[in-house]
This record gives structure tokens, C-alpha cells and sequence, in this order.
């Protein structure tokens, strides 16, 4: 019997579609430099909404975990990452609905639109 090798899970989980989104919005922005921070901040319908935003990849600090995706970098604090461990970051190009996707498994709570949740 032969033991299967399991690839480690990362902390925040990236989609094909959503990454190659991401990458045509920082060649948009002409950096290539450019990583993603993802975090929670307090506020939304539910208490806590995502936010993202292109950071500079010289702005990563020393207690910030970094997620790698063929080279193109997540970053996310310690504070955030405690809600946002196991996330997955999807893009839809609906036209109802569409946008980034966020599946949280540490959301009691998700508002309509999404886009901030409750724990």
C-alpha cells in the first residue's frame, strides 16, 4: 500500500479565473512589482468586510504571510489571516453578480452582497 502525498493547503486560495484577472488588473496599473493584500477590516452589513488591494511587493512585512502563485504574490497580516484561513478568492465575469468571490469557511454570517460576513 503505497501513502499519498498531499500538497499543502494554503491559507488563502487563489482560482485559475481569479488570478488571471489579477494579473491583467497589474499589468493595467503597468508594476509589475505589484502583490496582493487581502485582509478583513471592521465594517460592512454583516461587521467585517474584505478588502484588497495592489500593494508594493517592498511593503511586505516581517509577520505578514506571503502565498505564492507562479510568482505573482498574496499577502495578508497575522490578524487578518485568523478569519480569513482557508478563503477562496474566485472571479466571475457574470453580468449579474459578477466581480470577486469570497468562500469563507470562517463566516457564520454572509451578507447578500458578499462582500463582508460576521463570525
Amino acid at each position: 500500500m503505497t501513502e499519498a502525498t498531499q500538497t499543502p493547503t494554503r491559507g488563502i486560495q487563489l482560482t485559475d479565473t481569479a488570478l488571471k484577472h489579477i494579473l491583467m488588473l497589474r499589468q493595467q496599473q503597468g508594476n509589475q512589482d505589484l502583490c496582493l493584500r487581502v485582509g478583513v477590516r471592521q465594517g460592512g452589513c454583516s461587521g467585517m468586510s474584505y478588502m484588497m488591494d495592489f500593494d508594493n511587493i517592498n511593503n511586505i512585512g516581517d509577520k505578514d504571510e506571503v502565498f505564492d502563485y507562479e510568482g505573482f504574490k498574496i499577502i495578508c497580516d497575522p490578524k487578518s489571516l485568523l478569519y480569513l484561513y482557508g478563503l477562496v478568492l474566485d472571479y466571475s465575469n457574470a453580468m449579474i453578480g459578477g466581480g470577486f468571490q469570497f468562500t469563507n469557511p470562517n463566516a457564520a454570517q454572509t451578507c447578500g452582497c458578499g462582500k463582508s460576513f460576521g463570525v
